[in-house]
């Protein structure tokens, strides 16, 4: 039902559309994209990993904080539909038949007269007239619940995307570090090995081969921090896909490269968060129901005007009901007017507006916070892109000079000192770059949430999560 099909007599405010408050123009970081934040349709095949497309539809499909997103949605759908009983008429019939027998006679003498049996119906009817708005009130409060239900929904979705995002990037970052510091450790024992031969050569010392030894000793340590780092990722995945937590540790047994997002993401402008973060709509539409529920109040304080009839016939034989029977009926209206309550109702219209003013502070909260995140990412990713490029030349150089100064003490043209340092270096530059990498597609990946980015595919909401069976008339055992 459309707010706009509610027409007639309304007390209340009425509500006008989300205030006007003040945004900036345009982003503090300049994008490349000013394309509206409408083309973040499916913004995770940016990242172009098929296992992380795979993961997010499961995810969905699955994940219990969305099932009961969907059932929230259920909910409020069903709240409206009986509100919106309120504007009909209800009309209920009762049937009955009585056995009866009467006496009558002096103190002396009685006269029973034969048993009879007495069928009687009736049918009765009312309807509160909605004359000042109330229930018109009710349904727009409801309707306004019912999208800001909808908007959780799809809250709780860009929240689930881009947490199943963050955790595989995450993961594929940690079976990075892993390989590289297996792979560094190697090349260090490899150090240790020469370090040794060249003292057992007497050409070494006891001082360069201890440090070579702990230098390897110290990259191995890192590996198994990184191993139980990766195993809380993957069993975090799990959860999100509706699993046990090594429900997905198979699908990542493999490593895979650390996902690099193409750029740019489309940002838009900041008002376009109005409409594209759901967050922020549901606050917006709370607000409106707050609105709604005002005048609902204020209702309340005027008379209530209704309708009532009922018609009933009573017969000796049920066929003769409708034929010979006895018809009564009644029919009127009935009024209530409030005299004196205390200022009861007053105090109602009085909570219903603090309330108004609660849900439009959490509405302008929810729009700084949404603003605040996405300057934030724009920030990151900008600063973390650059970072990347410095850490690559770095890491780039650093494995020349690990190379040329090993060659050069293997000819001893270089001391032991060089290489331990060219080597730990080396590591240090390329165990950055990779968590710069994470880092910039988790940037990536939280910027794309802050603009509202998440599953635009249609999400069926009309199944419920427990099906029952058997529900209508049965013999129920008695439960201990």
């Amino acid at each position: 039902m459309m707010i706009g099909s509610l027409t007639g007599c309304a007390v209340g405010p009425d509500y006008a559309g989300p205030p006007r408050l003040d945004l900036p123009s345009h982003w503090s970081v300049k994008s490349l994209s000013r394309r509206q934040t409408s083309h973040l349709d499916r913004w995770w095949l940016r990242l172009r990993d098929p296992l992380l497309n795979r993961l997010i539809e499961q995810a969905v499909e699955a994940n219990p904080d969305v099932a009961k997103a969907k059932a929230v949605v259920r909910e409020a759908r069903a709240t409206l539909q009986q509100t919106t009983a309120g504007l009909l008429p209800s009309v209920s019939g009762t049937a009955s038949v009585t056995d009866n027998k009467t006496s009558a006679g002096s103190s002396s003498v009685l006269v029973d007269s034969a048993p009879y049996a007495l069928h009687q119906a009736s049918f009765d009817s009312s309807w509160e007239l909605d004359l000042f708005g109330g229930t018109q009130r009710s349904i727009e409060a409801a309707l306004r619940s019912e999208q800001s239900a909808v908007e959780d929904l799809r809250d709780s979705l860009v929240t689930l995307i881009g947490d199943v995002a963050a955790y595989y990037v995450d993961a594929r970052g940690y079976q990075a570090r892993i390989a590289l510091a297996q792979r560094t450790s190697v090349s260090q024992r490899d150090t240790e090995k020469l370090t040794r031969s060249k003292y057992e050569a007497g050409s070494g010392n006891t001082v360069d081969l201890a440090k070579a030894t702990a230098q390897a000793a110290s990259t191995e340590a890192n590996v198994p921090t990184y191993q139980a780092a990766l195993a809380s990722d993957i069993h975090r995945l799990g959860i999100l896909l509706g699993r046990p937590p090594d429900g997905v540790a198979s699908l990542l047994a493999q490593s895979a490269p650390v996902p690099a997002p193409r750029m740019p993401l489309p940002t838009g402008i900041p008002a376009d968060l109005l409409t594209c973060r759901p967050d922020v709509a549901s606050a917006e539409r709370k607000l409106a129901q707050a609105t709604a529920k005002i005048g609902q109040a204020e209702a309340d304080r005027y008379p209530a005007v209704s309708l009532t009839g009922s018609v009933g016939t009573s017969a000796l034989r049920a066929g003769d009901l409708a034929k010979y029977s006895s018809v009564s009926w009644s029919v009127g209206p009935s009024v209530t007017v409030p005299v004196f309550d205390a200022g009861k109702r007053q105090a109602a219209v009085r909570i219903a507006e603090a309330q108004r003013d609660q849900a439009f502070a959490t509405f302008h909260s929810t729009l700084l916070t949404a603003l605040e995140d996405v300057e934030n990412a724009l920030v990151s990713l900008s600063r973390e892109r650059i970072r990347a490029t410095k850490l690559s030349e770095a890491a780039k150089n650093y494995r020349e000079a690990a190379r040329l100064s090993r060659s050069l003490f293997e000819t001893g043209s270089a001391s032991f000192i060089d290489v331990l340092d060219a080597e730990r270096s080396l590591y240090s530059a390329e165990d950055s770059l990779i968590q710069s990498k994470v880092s910039a597609a988790k940037d990536y990946i939280a910027l794309a949430k802050a603009l509202g980015g998440g599953w635009t595919d249609p999400i069926d909401v009309s199944t419920p999560i427990i099906v029952d069976a058997g529900t209508g008339p049965h013999w129920r055992e008695t439960v201990k």
